[in-house]
Order: structure tokens, then C-alpha cells, then sequence
């Protein structure tokens, strides 16, 4: 604003001197400094007209450790060459830098760069909008083009191979199926239906085809293998995390970003409870169990047991935008929907709660024959918190299967250490 009172001041004031003096010389300098700042405007003006920029997004989906591609493309659509274009990007993945300064883009011409973001944070982003900057060679004007196009990116929580993980110990009784119908194929066919858009091949019944001359296809139930509960501690009371900021992206060629082969999460118990339980849904859905999900956050939220893959993508979306903002203790949440779990379901807890009473209340589930396992976080390693040894030392005496996890462990590793921990955590 202080430039553009400045330039209309020296306008001003060139006029007023020919105006006053009335000398051809005068009058020749109001001209060109009136000539200069228009032609200056109108070339400012030209460079963020005639300029169409397009993103391109590999995928809408990316998940923590992994990388997140765009393609940019920068057209310049008329025939005047563009000296320098800003090209300024407000998304807000964290470390994506995407914004770029182009030099000499020639009429009729293009330029691309690809960017490769290092996915560090789960959660729900935007990509997009964006300013084009651009001014004259002499610097007089500096002008803005926003551009509001936006979308929408979704990084899923990293997940980990946990190799010696101990299985759940449910099987119903009398090996009956559950009656439950599932779009998964198992050996339980529970009848026949009309054939619908996207069901394969492979189900189709085809003596209920030939009898009815329309296609039918095969239902099915859940075999015999009992429900695993994942209980998810999202008590915003509970949870604590160490200091923590974005590492920012890296200048230079896109090339060269690659996946590191190391996983750095947040140092936060809600990161660690979180990846813990997308690695446990994972671990048991490629072994062809049933998995749900329960976790009181903003709201409650309830997956109901299934199997496959698309069961794996519906909690990896839950779980990538649920923050630890709960009202509700571990306690409670354990009593109230551990009443709705048959016998010899396997609930598996994780949660950073130093509490006891969440423990007292797997017991009572016990004694009704669900099956209780715990992933318990050690509150105290990732800031102020109460030490997590009494809460430990309660789930051993009650014989519940325990993994302890602490700031800084591999998960792979501290999810293979059953019932116990290192003399190191002690």
C-alpha cells in the first residue's frame, strides 16, 4: 500500500510541475513517468492473467512413513514470456513444500516439477488453494492471483509387522456358524440372492441361475472363529506427548525422496495407541479374523466386526482423523460395551491409563468368558504422567496377557514381548 501511495505521489507530482511550468521538458517527463507506470500495471497485470496452473494428486490416500506425490503443471497461455511467476501453495500437509519461483516462462510455454512429501501425521488435509505472484522489471507493482480450487488428502496411520504377537483364543462353542451375514467368502453359505453391480463371479449359484433364469448369487456367514474387540483409549485425560514439530521437506530434485526404512511417530501416547491399534487390526485381518473397532472420542465410534480388505480400509479412516478429546474414562467404557461381547470374544485394551479400576473391570469380563489382552503405553516415558508399574503389576497378578510400550520402542518388537518387560523398563 506504502508503494502504490508512493507512485501515484511521484504521478502526481510530475503533472503538477508541468501543469506549474508549463516547459515542453516538463511536460515530456510527466508523459514518461505516466508511460512507465501504466506500461509497469499493465505487465504486472498480464503476468498473472494469462496463466493456468494445474496439480495433479497420485493419490488421495497416503499413510504416515510413506511418501504423498503431486505433479504441478504451469501454462502460459499467451505469447508475451513471463520474467518471474511466485507459484505459492497454502495446503496444509505438514512439510509439503510445493510452492516454487519460475524464471523466464516463455510464451505459449510450460513448466512441471513433481513433489514428494515425506507423510509424518495422520489426519485428514487439505491441498490447495493457491496464490500466483508477479510483478514488472522495475519493480513498481506486485500483483496477486488466488486461485480457491481445493481437495482433499487422507494420510492412514503407519502399521507395523508385529511377527510374534499371541493369537486370541476365541473359537465359539460347538464350532456353529455365527449368523451374521458378511460380504467375505467363507465355507458357511447361508442362501441366495439377486445378483447386484460388483459382486464377482466366483459367488454366482449357478443351479438357482438355470432354475430362476436370473443370476443369483451365494450369501455367507462367518465361520466358526470367535470376534477380536480392539478397545481404543481416547480419554483426553489420559494421554500426554513430548514437544514435538514437523520436519520440513527437502529442496532439490523429487527423485531423490525415498520411504525411510526407519519409523519416527510422534512422540505422543495417542500416535503410539493409535498405530498400535491400526498394526493389531492388520495383524489379525491378513490372518483372516473378524475385527472391530470401539473408541469414545468427540463421539463414539463402533466398527463392527468383518473380515478383507475393505474391513482394514474402514478402520484406517476412522482411526486417521480420531483425536484423544474422549470424556469418557477406559473404565466405563470397558464395563458399558463389554456387556454387548459374546463368550470367548478376545478384547485386546490399549491404553496409557495408570488407573485400576479398568483393570477390574476386564476381570469381571473374564469371569463371563471374554478374553482380555492389553496393549499398555508407559505414560510417564513421553511426559508428566504417573509411572505405569502398579497398573502393570495389577494385570500380571490378574494374569492378563500384557505388551508394554514406551516412547522411542518398535512397535514390532515391544507388541512380540508377551507378558512381561525388559529389565531395561524396570
Amino acid at each position: 500500500m506504502r508503494r502504490l501511495w508512493g507512485i501515484l505521489l511521484i504521478l502526481i507530482l510530475s503533472w503538477a510541475f508541468a501543469l506549474q511550468t508549463g516547459r515542453p521538458l516538463a511536460y515530456n517527463l510527466a508523459y514518461l513517468v505516466t508511460a512507465v507506470i501504466v506500461l509497469s500495471f499493465l505487465w504486472a497485470w498480464a503476468n498473472v492473467t494469462w496463466v493456468q496452473v494445474s496439480r495433479f494428486t497420485r493419490g488421495r490416500r497416503s499413510q504416515v512413513g510413506k511418501l504423498a506425490e503431486e505433479q504441478f503443471e504451469v501454462s502460459n497461455r499467451s505469447i508475451l514470456p513471463k520474467l518471474w511467476l511466485e507459484v505459492r501453495d497454502h495446503s496444509t500437509l505438514p512439510g509439503h513444500l510445493s510452492s516454487r519461483v519460475l524464471n523466464t516462462l516463455g510464451g505459449r510455454k510450460r513448466q512441471r516439477w513433481m513433489v514428494r512429501t515425506y507423510c509424518q501425521q495422520r489426519g485428514r488435509f487439505r491441498l490447495g488453494p493457491m496464490t500466483l505472484s508477479s510483478g514488472d522489471p522495475l519493480g513498481l507493482f506486485h500483483l496477486q492471483r488466488h486461485l480457491p480450487a481445493t481437495s482433499t488428502i487422507i494420510v492412514y496411520p503407519a502399521t507395523v509387522d508385529i511377527p510374534a504377537f499371541a493369537p486370541p483364543v476365541g473359537y465359539l462353542p460347538g464350532g456353529e456358524a455365527m449368523r451374521r451375514r458378511t460380504h467375505y467368502i467363507t465355507t458357511n453359505v447361508s442362501g441366495v440372492r439377486d445378483y447386484a453391480p460388483g459382486d464377482s463371479f466366483n459367488r454366482i449359484h449357478w443351479r438357482s441361475t438355470a432354475r430362476t433364469g436370473q443370476l443369483m448369487v451365494k450369501e455367507f456367514e462367518l465361520d466358526p472363529t470367535a470376534d477380536v474387540w480392539l478397545f481404543l483409549d481416547m480419554y483426553g485425560a489420559v494421554h500426554v506427548a513430548a514437544p514435538w514439530t514437523p520436519e520440513m521437506g527437502r529442496r532439490g530434485p523429487a527423485v531423490l525422496w525415498k520411504e525411510r526404512e526407519k519409523l519416527e511417530l510422534i512422540p505422543s501416547t495417542e500416535e503410539y495407541a493409535v498405530t498400535a491399534a491400526a498394526s493389531l487390526a492388520r495383524h489379525f485381518l491378513t490372518r483372516e479374523r473378524a475385527v472391530g473397532l470401539i473408541a469414545h472420542s468427540r463421539r463414539r465410534e463402533v466398527i463392527q466386526p468383518d473380515r478383507g480388505e475393505r474391513q482394514l480400509n474402514k478402520i484406517l479412516e476412522t482411526l486417521a482423523v480420531m483425536e484423544a478429546s474422549g470424556h469418557i474414562p477406559i473404565a466405563q467404557v470397558v464395563a458399558a460395551e463389554g456387556r454387548h461381547l459374546s463368550r470367548n470374544t478376545t478384547l485386546i485394551v490399549i491404553t496409557p491409563s495408570t488407573a485400576l479400576d479398568w483393570v477390574a473391570s476386564l476381570r469381571d469380563l473374564r469371569r463371563r468368558g471374554v478374553q482380555g489382552m492389553v496393549v499398555l503405553l508407559a505414560a510417564n516415558t513421553f511426559g508428566p504422567a504417573d509411572s505405569w508399574q502398579a497398573v502393570w503389576t495389577e494385570l500380571i497378578a490378574s494374569g492378563l496377557l500384557t505388551y508394554v510400550v514406551r516412547r522411542g520402542d518398535s512397535l514390532a518388537v515391544a507388541l512380540s514381548q508377551q507378558a512381561g518387560v525388559p529389565e531395561t523398563y524396570k
